[in-house]
């Protein structure tokens, strides 16, 4: 038998779906005899970059590996193709206290994801070729996973003018300015028209200013009772209809950012109908939370925030109808000082990479609500096939879904420590994840035996 020879059923010679989900069949468990074990893999990145030791949880050394995948050889195990998320927040450059492409690539790679898409909200923002650049050698140097960097709309995401569009588009996945709403109309629509011509995608953080009231989390029922300013669902929503709108009439392929409110599924829903080239993601928290999960903390603040429980069980059934195409999860890491100063003085945002398929899987799989089937779509084939990304030549990973553990943000390997879910028992433990052949994530407790 080949090397790998049987990942090839997973991931596909391109790894992208032919005729449907490439995972269909996981949900039953493929396990590790499955497989011919490799030899030796170099745990020394292509591009030179020094490796973290094993004992931390990172990259296994060659002669572990066959150790590592006889250990595994159980039908205790379970073996997933390699996730996407195509919303990441990876901070370099000009954030690197925050996350860096190393430990964000890392954390993914210990989440089970091989590829992910940061955004542009950087120092500099990608805006131009040269900015672009600087991501870019970060990445080559750093990055144990596909990382494939989107590119701005606007000249430094302030919304005046667009980016150089066209001699960024062969480096970018996609144009996004995720963090700001792109508030003129006209603005967005000549950025649908030129991402049209060159065959990219905008990419949407829907958010109308002048709605926002200062508000820092939903305007709701619990902002009422705590005397928190709340953001109103419309900010969300309205832009959404006014994108899809314009999409529609440029024939712009579209994509809207973390939805977390039963109007923006409604919108979608309908455009899809209509036939417009709209696909959505939303967040995992935004699925298992809501407003009366909130407490007085900044672990539990993000934007878009949690919204109210008619909100969250609008976006399952959105999931489930496939109104709602991809899981993705806005990993956006902060230093602890930035997240210790509550509700109202934290800064937006929470990791998520870690935790994703745990949470998920534990909160709507286990209990019957997601089938696996339609969790790894969400995961790995929708969000590879819209943005084009291929899994790697052998991309998979390892899972015990049998045994709980909690969550311990002390042992994340993002620089950010910063969930909601802290505390939180839950199934499915990444022990092994492997991109192009090579083992970028290895659980320690695995060779302790």
């Amino acid at each position: 038998m080949t090397r790998f020879e049987n990942v090839t059923r997973i991931c596909g010679g391109s790894g992208l779906p032919e005729g449907g989900c490439a995972a269909d069949g996981l949900a039953a468990g493929l396990f590790v005899s499955d497989f011919t074990a490799p030899g030796a893999v170099s745990s020394t990145a292509e591009n030179g970059s020094e490796t973290a030791p094993a004992s931390a949880g990172t990259l296994a050394m060659p002669l572990e590996l066959d150790k590592a995948l006889s250990a595994l050889d159980s039908p205790e195990y379970t073996i997933l193709p390699g996730f996407c998320d195509v919303h990441v927040h990876f901070r370099e450059p000009g954030f690197s206290y925050k996350e860096t492409i190393r430990s964000g690539s890392l954390a993914a790679a210990r989440g089970g994801y091989t590829a992910v898409c940061p955004m542009p909200n950087l120092k500099p923002v990608p805006d131009s070729a040269e900015h672009m650049l600087k991501e870019l050698e970060l990445i080559r140097r750093q990055a144990v996973i596909d990382v494939l960097p989107y590119a701005s709309i606007t000249v430094n995401e302030e919304g005046a003018a667009l980016s150089d569009m066209e001699a960024l588009a062969k480096d970018a996945v996609a144009f996004s300015d995720d963090g700001h709403g792109v508030q003129d109309d006209e603005m967005m629509r000549a950025a649908m028209l030129r991402a049209k011509s060159l065959n990219k995608m905008i990419v949407a953080h829907c958010e109308i200013n002048s709605l926002l009231h200062g508000g820092y989390i939903h305007d709701g029922a619990y902002a009422a009772a705590h005397g928190h300013a709340g953001i109103s669902s419309e900010s969300e929503w309205g832009q959404i209809a006014r994108d899809v709108k314009l999409s529609e009439e440029t024939g712009c392929a579209y994509h809207v950012c973390h939805i977390s409110t039963k109007e923006s599924v409604e919108i979608i829903r309908e455009a899809k109908a209509r036939g417009v080239n709209v696909t959505c993601e939303t967040g995992p928290h935004y699925l298992v939370m809501d407003e009366n999960d909130l407490q007085e903390d900044g672990r539990f603040k993000m934007n878009p925030p949690l919204r109210s429980s008619e909100d969250r069980k609008a976006l399952l059934e959105g999931l489930l109808d496939g109104t709602i195409d991809c899981i993705a999860t806005d990993h956006a890491p902060h230093s602890a000082e930035e997240k210790s100063r509550g509700l109202k003085g934290s800064a937006m945002g929470i990791v998520g990479l870690e935790t994703a398929f745990p949470v998920l899987y534990t909160k709507l799989v286990r209990p019957g609500i997601l089938s696996m089937e339609r969790l790894l779509e969400a995961l790995f084939t929708t969000p590879r096939k819209r943005f084009q990304i291929p899994a790697g030549s052998c991309d998979f990973s390892i899972w015990d879904l049998k045994h709980p553990y909690v969550i311990d943000p002390d042992e994340f390997l993002s620089k950010g420590h910063a969930t909601p879910f802290a505390g939180w028992e839950v199934y499915g433990r990444c022990l092994l994840t492997v991109h192009n052949g090579k083992v970028v994530y290895l659980d320690p407790a695995v060779l302790r035996g």
